[in-house]
C-alpha cells in the first residue's frame, strides 16, 4: 500500500478474539472521549447496500451470496468463507485494502489525546503494527468466548459447528496475548472490566502528554 499515515498522537491497537467483549471496551473508550476507528464498521459500510465492495464480491462469489433485492446475504457468505480457507483469503484480498484506506483517513483525522484502531484480526494481519504505540488485548477463556458467540448468534441461526469454525479460524489466544502491551481480563463482571480500562486509560493519557509524544509526526507506512 502506498497510503500515507501521519498522526500527531499515540496510536493504540484494540484487539481480541471474537466474543471476548472488545466492542464493549470500544464503547467505553468512546464514553471517555477517545476516538475509536472500528474496522468492522468500515467493512460493514463497504458491504452495505450500494457499498463500494459489492461489485467485487459479486464477481468473486456470484449471485449465491446476494439476496433477491441485491443486498449482501451475509450468512451465505459467512458459511462459504468459514468452510473454505481459500475463499476466506479471497474475501480478505477484496476487503482488506479498502478497509485499510478508509481506516487511515479516519486515524489521520482524529483529535482525541490518543486514537484507537479497533482491529479484530490484528494477530492475523498485523494491520498498522509498525505505527502502533500500544496494543490493548481483550481476553477471556475460550469456553466463555464460545458461549457468548452462540448466545449473540442465536437469532441468526448460528450453530455450534459454525461457532467452532469461527473460533478456530482466528489466531490462537496465546498469539494475541504475546502481542499485547496491556491486557484486560473480560471473563468477569463489567465493573471489573471497566476498572481495568480506567487504569489503562490513565496510562495512555500520560503517554499522550509525555514530551516525546507532543508534536509527534509520523511519515509513510
Amino acid at each position: 500500500m502506498s497510503d500515507a499515515l501521519t498522526i500527531g498522537r499515540p496510536l493504540v491497537i484494540l484487539t481480541g478474539g471474537i466474543a471476548t467483549g472488545k466492542s464493549s471496551v470500544a464503547e467505553r473508550l468512546r464514553d471517555l472521549g477517545i476516538e475509536v476507528i472500528d474496522t468492522d464498521r468500515i467493512a460493514h459500510a463497504l458491504t452495505a447496500p450500494a457499498g463500494a465492495a459489492l461489485s467485487d464480491l459479486r464477481q468473486a462469489f456470484g449471485d449465491v451470496v446476494f439476496n433477491a433485492d441485491g443486498t449482501l446475504n451475509r450468512s451465505a457468505l459467512r458459511d462459504i468463507v468459514f468452510h473454505d480457507p481459500a475463499q476466506k483469503t479471497r474475501l480478505e484480498q477484496i476487503l482488506h485494502p479498502m478497509i485499510r484506506r478508509e481506516a487511515i483517513k479516519a486515524i489521520a483525522a482524529a483529535t482525541s489525546p490518543y486514537v484507537v484502531a479497533d482491529v479484530p484480526l490484528f494477530a492475523e494481519t498485523g494491520f498498522l503494527r509498525e505505527q502502533a504505540d500500544r496494543v490493548l488485548v481483550i481476553d477471556c477463556p475460550p469456553e466463555i468466548q464460545k458461549q457468548r458467540l452462540l448466545t449473540r448468534g442465536a437469532v441468526q441461526g448460528l450453530n455450534e459447528a459454525i461457532a467452532d469454525l469461527m473460533l478456530q479460524s482466528q489466531a490462537p489466544r496465546e498469539s494475541r496475548l504475546a502481542l499485547a502491551t496491556e491486557v484486560i481480563d473480560n471473563s468477569g463482571l463489567p465493573a471489573s472490566r471497566d476498572a481495568q480500562l480506567a487504569q489503562i486509560h490513565q496510562t495512555y493519557l500520560a503517554l499522550a502528554n509525555s514530551p516525546e509524544n507532543l508534536d509527534k509526526n509520523r511519515g509513510s507506512m
